[in-house]
């Protein structure tokens, strides 16, 4: 995390995407896939492809829209990780 030692790091918090335009949401998952390099088979999907299957982890919950208070970003993140990310701020404070 990016937060001077001196300050108490802010716990991040979970965005439901419903709450998000369309737009937003597009653009929330284009980034993450531009940074993810993530491995999507034998058979490299297409971009349209791997938005719909980001979208959908999102709509079941296994991937969150996630806001981090203390870099000031929005990002992915697996439902475990956030999890992880929380009890690792908790434990830090």
């Amino acid at each position: 995390m990016n937060y001077n030692e001196n300050e108490t790091p802010e716990l991040p918090i979970a965005i439901e995407a419903s709450k998000l335009s369309e737009e937003a949401l597009i653009g929330i998952i284009e980034n993450y896939i531009m940074r993810s390099g993530t491995d999507y088979g034998s058979v490299e999907a297409t971009h349209e492809a791997k938005i719909s299957q980001v979208k959908k982890q999102i709509s079941t919950g296994e991937v969150q829209v996630v806001y981090d208070p203390n870099t000031e970003s929005v990002t992915l993140m697996t439902t475990k990780d956030f999890k992880l990310s929380l009890n690792e701020v908790s434990r830090s404070q």
